[in-house]
Order: C-alpha cells, then structure tokens, then sequence
C-alpha cells in the first residue's frame, strides 16, 4: 500500500481534522466577543463590518447556489473593506464555484492563495478550488488539491465527501497508469464512505483502475458483489446529477459504464467499449481497444 493509500484510509476514518468551521479569519478573533470585550471591539468598527461581511457571506455560501449571488457581493464588500486580505477572494471563489463559474472561482481562489499560503486550509474551500481547476484544465493543481483534501474529508458533509472522493479518483486516474495506485486507493475509501449515486461510481471507479492495472480478477470481484444489472442509467444519472462532472469523470461515463456491464451483459458491454474507444483520452486508447476485442464473442461460437 502506498503513502497515498494510507493518509486516505488513516485519516479519512480517523476524522483527524475538525468539523468545516467556514474559515473564519484569525483577525476576526478581535471581534468575536471570545477574546476581546466590547471596549476592545468597539475601537474597530471597520474590522468589525468586515467580519460580519464575511459570516454573512458564509451563512449564504452554506445554503448553496440559490444565495451564491449574495455571497459574490458581501465578498466585494469585505475586499473594499479591509483590501488586500485573502479571505474575501475565498468567500469570492467558493461563491462562483457554486454559481457555475468556474474560471472566476479558480482566479479567485489562486489571488486568495498569493494574499496568504493558508488561505485554502479549510476543506470546503478546498474542495471548490480543486473542483474549479479540474473544470478549468489545470489538472495539475485539481490533483495537488484534492490530495491535501482526502485526509480531512471527514471535516465535509456526507454528500460533498463521496462526490469529492470521486473527483479525486478520476483526477487521479486522468493521469495515465502512474495515477492508478492513487485511484485505486481512494475509490475503496469512497466505496466505503459514500452513499447512493457517489457510492455506486466509486465501486464502477475501482472496478476500472484495477482492470486497467492489470488485477482483473480482483476488478470482477469487486463487480460481482456491488454491481447488478445496466449501469447505463446509473452512470447517466451520475451526469446529470454532477458526481461525474468536466475534468472529473465526464470523458470516462461509457468506460465506467462498459466496465459495470461486464457483470450481467457482455454484448452490451463490447458495444459500450466500442463506443468509448473511439473517444478514449490517448492514456487509455489502447485499453479501451483491447477491451473491445477481449469481450468479443470466440470464433466458432453461437
């Protein structure tokens, strides 16, 4: 087992960071009422418009992308407040991140990054950073994210973690046969600690990187316990509902689906592999080609 292996199934189980607490800045400490009194924090009413610009930003942030609007303005706010601070660019990108817009979020998150090296420490934050540079082409920093991510992804709600998971396997994988390690061992964690639609793509994810790194059988096995009948509609539904996203999946839908289908139905999964070899990203043409031939029917046979 790689050192990837074990931070993943180590930490990820152990819980070792806390809970997302929406990375209040430590300026705002002066304002919290914990640590200074009223005296103290009536001396900085700018400091204070600034931290309540940012929990309110945060507040709507948590709600989703119905209040991502919202959240985009109070980070202007807080940026004209106190210029020059990491955290506004923060609130900024996680806020377009939900909103779709993705170059936005990841030019936000990375000034975020050159106001403070810490500014991405929070796991939701990370999560939308990694999430904005894979949707944006940067697969370098997607993976380089997601890997600081796993070992505190006990810190994210259910949800979030089993999607983050499975973007995190499918970077991985993006990267040719030198990601499959890495992969492997964090869609077993995924299958793991995911539920529903992120539970089933991590099963069809590990199922795929360990028939593409030669443990065929192990793959069959993971197939023939977790996986019964067309994975066509599941994986499509993955789609839809964003588990399998740009630069997280999307290319890799009909070899998750082909490589589910060899379970219950080799016809259709030959024509799925077919389907895909003729898109297959160049590190896994020729697997996908030799997929195709292998689920073939024998000469000489009905």
């Amino acid at each position: 087992m790689n050192v990837m292996a074990v931070l993943v199934l180590l930490l990820a189980q152990t819980g070792a960071v806390g809970a997302d607490n929406g990375a209040r800045p430590a300026e705002c400490d002066a304002v919290d009422g914990v640590r200074k009194n009223v005296w103290e924090r009536a001396k900085s009413p700018a400091l204070r418009q600034y931290c309540d610009l940012l929990a309110s930003g945060a507040t709507k942030v948590a709600g989703g992308a119905a209040m991502a609007k919202e959240a985009l303005a109070l980070a202007g706010q807080a940026d004209k407040t106190r210029p020059g601070r990491a955290a506004p660019m923060v609130l900024d990108g996680r806020a377009a991140a939900l909103l779709g817009k993705f170059p936005d979020a990841f030019e936000a998150f990375r000034e975020a990054k050159t106001r403070d090296d810490h500014a991405l420490d929070d796991p939701s934050a990370l999560l939308a950073f990694a999430r904005s540079a894979a949707r944006t082409g940067h697969m370098d920093d997607a993976r380089a994210a997601y890997r600081l991510l796993l070992p505190r992804a006990s810190a994210l709600s259910a949800s979030d973690r089993g999607v983050a998971y499975d973007e995190a396997g499918m970077a991985a994988m993006s990267s040719g046969p030198k990601g499959l390690g890495d992969a492997i061992a964090t869609f077993r964690q995924g299958e793991r600690d995911s539920q529903d639609v992120a539970q089933t793509v991590a099963v069809l994810g590990l199922a795929l990187a360990l028939d593409r790194a030669g443990q065929k059988d192990e793959a069959k096995a993971v197939l023939a316990e977790r996986i019964h009948g067309d994975t066509r509609p599941l994986v499509k539904n993955a789609l839809a509902t964003g588990v399998l996203g740009v630069g997280t999946g999307d290319t890799e839908a009909d070899a998750l689906a082909a490589i589910g289908l060899e379970a219950s139905d080799m016809t259709a999964a030959r024509e799925t592999w077919k389907k895909y070899a003729e898109h297959a990203p160049a590190v896994w043409a020729d697997h996908a080609r030799a997929k195709a031939s292998a689920t073939a029917p024998k000469r000489g046979t009905r």
